[in-house]
């Protein structure tokens, strides 16, 4: 069984890496870059150091994986920086992972920030028993139009500078609409939100308790079909399964089979129990109306409940939680210890 290490937790002043290990928007958007740059520093005191990466066009990283990968070890070997965070995600990660030191990263366990394809990392890590962060990324949560949402100041502070995560509550509003980023002024206009129902509930009664592993479902998928840095099956016995889908909207029909996929080899009955992000429900390629995102959200719950029922159906299942492709963002630790009452109808990390 797998011994896991929390990393040392930043410090106001510290230095945080800028690293792009999966795609990159800077050299298209710069002013969503330098935003972001600048709320690490003024909103959390912290000073970025950006690696090459950081900076290289998406065109560059697709062609250079080794780099990207280089990138990360140089960053968590150097004993001057205190985390790491990518500046975004993307859909080709799974390319740096043969070129990646796990004996690098290993011996020198530092926080990591990043969701979406960085579910990638954050699971290789993970194998190494060192636990992240499902986020935040400097384009997405930390360039915000307007100003950030304050649950999201909240959660992020205390993936820099605590040691455990404690608590998580339901935000009081959210949204999936997407950033303009082609145009510079709409960052000074805050994004449209709607009122939080909060979290949903499905499975199992009791209370379980384990750590957390997974990430967004797409990652996930390619991952097991490239049979590539897979954690050993009894690892995950009694684990707490994280899943949310990303901006490219897949059906439900699409989730219901790889989680299917997933049943029958069996992974879902080693779960004990499942955090759901909510899924976004358009993007900046398909807008949707009001109803139809609610429905789409609807069609997700109902797919993922009836894949559990008939895998393990006594695993509490919590949808809704703000992590993932949801905005504000809680990012959650991966590797972490993590706790759900569905009584009390609470999740309790450490």
């Amino acid at each position: 069984m797998t011994e896991f290490d929390t990393p040392p937790p930043l410090e106001r002043g510290d230095r945080i890496a800028v690293v792009a290990p999966a795609s990159n928007g800077a050299k298209r958007f710069p002013h969503v870059y330098e935003l972001g740059l600048e709320r690490l520093r003024e909103v959390f005191d912290l000073e970025p150091v950006e690696y090459p990466t950081a900076t290289k066009s998406a065109d560059y990283l697709a062609d250079h994986p080794a780099e990207r990968a280089r990138d990360v070890m140089d960053a968590f070997e150097d004993p001057e920086i205190g985390g790491v965070i990518s500046t975004k995600g993307g859909n080709d990660q799974i390319r740096i992972l043969e070129h990646l030191d796990s004996d690098v990263l290993r011996e020198n366990p530092t926080r990591f920030y990043g969701y979406s394809d960085n579910t990638q990392l954050a699971l290789s890590l993970w194998n190494l028993g060192i636990v992240s962060y499902y986020g935040p990324s400097v384009i997405v949560e930390l360039g915000m139009d307007g100003q950030l949402f304050e649950h999201t100041t909240e959660y992020v502070e205390r993936a820099f500078f605590d040691d455990s995560f404690g608590a998580l509550e339901a935000a009081p509003k959210f949204t999936d609409e997407p950033g303009d980023w082609a145009d510079p002024d709409s960052l000074e206009t805050p994004r449209e939100t709607e009122s939080n129902p909060g979290w949903r509930w499905a499975g199992g009664r009791g209370t379980v308790e384990g750590r957390l592993w997974g990430g967004c479902l797409e990652i996930l998928d390619q991952r097991y079909l490239a049979g590539r840095d897979l954690p050993n099956p009894t690892d995950l016995d009694g684990a707490i399964l994280a899943l949310e889908t990303s901006e490219q909207l897949p059906t439900h029909t699409w989730v219901a089979g790889v989680l299917r996929a997933f049943g029958e080899r069996g992974l879902l009955e080693r779960f004990d129990g499942v955090l759901v992000g909510r899924p976004a429900a358009r993007s900046h390629l398909e807008d949707t109306p009001s109803d139809q995102r609610e429905q789409y959200r609807a069609n997700q719950r109902e797919a993922i409940s009836s894949v559990f029922d008939r895998y393990n159906p006594d695993a509490p299942i919590v949808f809704d939680v703000d992590f993932g492709h949801t905005y504000p963002t809680t990012p959650i630790p991966i590797g972490a210890r993590v706790e759900i009452d569905p009584k009390a109808e609470t999740v309790r990390f450490d």
